[in-house]
């Protein structure tokens, strides 16, 4: 097997500091059936949104590096905080290919009627340069409306997706945002699209919600591509699922967001 083809059969790994990357895992297994996944959820070090900017770029050094190891073929940041903290640090530390995800405004854009979107994120990733220079590069065609949403990433972690807190925090952060006109969300923590179908619920059907795990495979998709790096022949795609934190809370995770025959691992 020469090098490129021992390159293609490479996995491609996709990390987060928990469970939210698993909403880009499964729209990239969706789109590209035959590449192998491996999947590492840093929940030990979660939530990466109360953290600073060095601490969460250290724990994106560490994963990365336990991906190399894996062998993958790129590296795919399923996290809106790393990647607005640090991915431009990470891209310079290591050759191969890095996909970020990134809040959805430019969608939300053309989305829009009232012209005021607003966005539900960790505070964190409304306090980094990248997402402001996000903000700033479309704020003069429409009017950009955040809220933090301290606690949310935590009731997801804990699967508490229709429980009467859950619903009564997205509310509190949901209302500001439609008293202030804003006819289009964006979820910019890739936790939040787990929630999506109950956030379209509570902010009412003439609301648009931006979700961008799709885009986010597509690139990844383009990437494999362009570099010769998508997997050849006809067999399906495995997919390991590694994680820092309780290997039991894991399983559980797993089985629902996934699907019970899952291999799920534990690394430090």
């Amino acid at each position: 097997m020469d090098s490129k083809s021992m390159a293609s059969s490479g996995p491609v790994g996709i990390f987060d500091s928990g469970i939210g990357g698993l909403s880009v895992a499964r729209k990239i297994r969706e789109l590209l059936p035959g590449e192998d996944i491996v999947y590492v959820a840093d929940s030990l070090h979660a939530p990466y949104g109360e953290k600073s900017d060095n601490y969460i770029f250290q724990r994106m050094g560490a994963v990365t590096e336990f991906l190399l190891v894996r062998r993958v073929k790129a590296v795919v940041v399923a996290c809106n905080t790393a990647t607005t903290a640090a991915i431009s640090r990470l891209r310079v530390r290591y050759p191969i290919p890095i996909i970020g995800v990134e809040p959805g405004i430019k969608p939300a854009t053309l989305s829009t009627h009232t012209g005021v979107i607003g966005v539900l994120a960790t505070p964190r990733t409304l306090q980094t340069n990248s997402f402001t220079a996000l903000a700033q590069r479309f704020a003069k065609n429409v009017r950009i409306e955040v809220q933090p949403c301290p606690d949310l990433v935590t009731k997801i972690e804990a699967l508490n997706f229709n429980s009467d807190q859950t619903i009564a925090l997205l509310k509190q952060y949901i209302s500001p945002l439609l008293d202030k006109g804003a006819d289009t969300i964006v979820l910019g923590c890739t936790h939040y699209n787990h929630l999506s179908e109950l956030i379209s619920e509570v902010a009412g059907e003439n609301i648009s919600i931006i979700k961008t795990d799709a885009a986010v495979a597509k690139e990844v998709a383009r990437r494999l591509s362009s570099g010769g790096l998508l997997a050849g022949g006809d067999h399906a795609g495995s997919e390991e699922f590694w994680t820092s934190g309780s290997l039991t809370t894991y399983h559980q995770q797993i089985e629902l967001l996934w699907g019970k025959s899952s291999k799920c691992y534990h690394w430090l």
